[in-house]
């Protein structure tokens, strides 16, 4: 892709705080055509700097009352895409890393309650060949949750 240029990164801004406005009101902030601004979004869409767009669904609403953060231990890091691959599998999990520290993998999931919690751990996490343990921290509470910021003057 091109170099990011000052447009672009005045319209991620706009777009990164509301990706539902309208871009006749992109063009008006950012002062060029409603074609540009479409033009300029689709490109950043193509070279992948814009990577997903719609609506997020609050988990607690639809009945996933606990997530977690599982730290898993791996028999060898070079195990990670096949364990990935198999993470895959499991709905709940809404984030995988390769990590350094302590864990091989960290993994971001959702679960209806301790029971539901307790079958996927049990049941299916433990279950993929090669996990040879992990350690389950609950969430309490999410005070902050954002994108990272846009700087126009970069």
């Amino acid at each position: 892709m091109e170099k990011i240029d000052q447009l672009d990164l005045k319209i991620l801004k706009i777009i990164s705080v509301n990706a539902r406005i309208p871009f006749k009101d992109v063009a008006a902030v950012c002062g060029v055509s409603r074609a540009a601004i479409h033009q300029r979004v689709q490109r950043l869409v193509d070279a992948g700097v814009i990577t997903g767009s719609g609506y997020t669904v609050c988990p607690k609403s639809i009945g996933y009352s606990t997530c977690t953060y599982v730290g898993l231990k791996l028999e060898r890091g070079s195990m990670y895409k096949g364990v990935a691959e198999r993470l895959q599998h499991i709905p709940e999990i809404v984030e995988c890393h390769f990590t350094t520290g302590p864990y091989t993998m960290l993994l971001k999931l959702f679960s209806r309650d301790n029971e539901h919690l307790m079958d996927l751990l049990n049941n299916k996490i433990q279950q993929i060949e090669g996990v040879i343990s992990t350690e389950t921290l609950i969430s309490l509470d999410q005070s902050i949750n954002r994108t990272v910021p846009v700087d126009v003057t970069l």
